[in-house]
């Protein structure tokens, strides 16, 4: 269900018909979904200020806005000059098992690795270097605020190791599989029924973003962008076409809600990671 709101914009509201319309071409039934949509709202992740419509609530945002930014996830980046971003993680309270693995959530969105036990590093070439790693990482709910460093001037054995803790071989093939499984797709979704080509480009699209957006962003230096950067092009032509079979399956019962309008417009099917 999460992913299904996750397809409009933060100021739409979606009535629980069209969810449950959405869920039967995924092969959900009636109740499943509206059991879904119980335990989301109790676990704040929805909420619904008219009955029986429905929308992310604001405690959804910041993943929702991590998952809105694939399209453009390549100006996300700069140019590499061989410096680390890096966390410090020793010292952190003992706290509950949900916070544990909020702070694991997040250092996994923004791609680090670890180097050390107390260190968790990732190459500095994300355009807003160590400030805005450090809001992001407390936006997806990594608490206490995160102590983030530069990192410069590695011994070479230290840092011919940290290039190796991401398998780029993997990383790139991982590109190239999972870009020509969208070209398949993509030639023979003409040829389904509308329910069977909105359920494959909302699984297959899913994917594809979970994958774009969990990506480390690594520099040239350690991974093949070029194959990452044919990745996204392609899932940006398949995500124009998977929506021509997504266009109508709310219907007219999105509602404009009293929230400030969203200039990211609308995602991908099946894009929450």
């Amino acid at each position: 269900m999460v992913d299904l709101l996750s397809t409009m914009p933060p100021r739409y509201r979606v009535a629980v018909g069209a969810l449950v319309r959405g869920g039967v071409v995924l092969g959900i039934g009636e109740n499943p979904v509206r059991v879904a949509l119980a335990r989301l709202r109790s676990r704040g992740l929805v909420e619904s200020d008219e009955r029986g419509l429905y929308r992310l609530s604001p405690a959804a945002q910041p993943i929702n806005r991590e998952v809105r930014s694939w399209r453009s996830i390549e100006r996300a980046t700069r140019p590499w000059n061989s410096a680390w971003l890096a966390v410090e993680t020793s010292g952190l309270p003992r706290g509950t098992r949900n916070a544990a693995r909020h702070r694991e959530r997040a250092l996994r969105i923004l791609g680090f690795e670890t180097l050390t036990p107390a260190l968790r590093v990732r190459p500095d070439n994300l355009v807003g270097g160590v400030a805005d790693v450090r809001e992001r990482l407390a936006a997806l709910g990594y608490e206490p605020a995160p102590f983030v460093c530069g990192l410069a001037d590695l011994d070479p054995a230290t840092d011919a190791y940290a290039r190796s803790l991401w398998d780029s071989r993997s990383l790139a093939a991982g590109y190239q599989e999972l870009r020509a499984r969208l070209v398949a797709s993509a030639e023979r979704l003409p040829s389904l029924c509308a329910e069977e080509a909105m359920a494959e480009s909302f699984w297959l699209g899913g994917e594809a973003i979970r994958r774009i957006v969990l990506d480390p962003l690594l520099p040239g230096e350690i991974v093949d962008t070029r194959a990452r950067r044919a990745l996204v092009a392609e899932m940006r032509r398949y995500d124009r076409i998977g929506r021509r079979f997504w266009r109508s399956w709310a219907g007219e019962s999105v509602e404009l809600a009293n929230t400030p309008a969203d200039v990211g417009g609308l995602v991908a099917v099946g894009a929450a990671p």
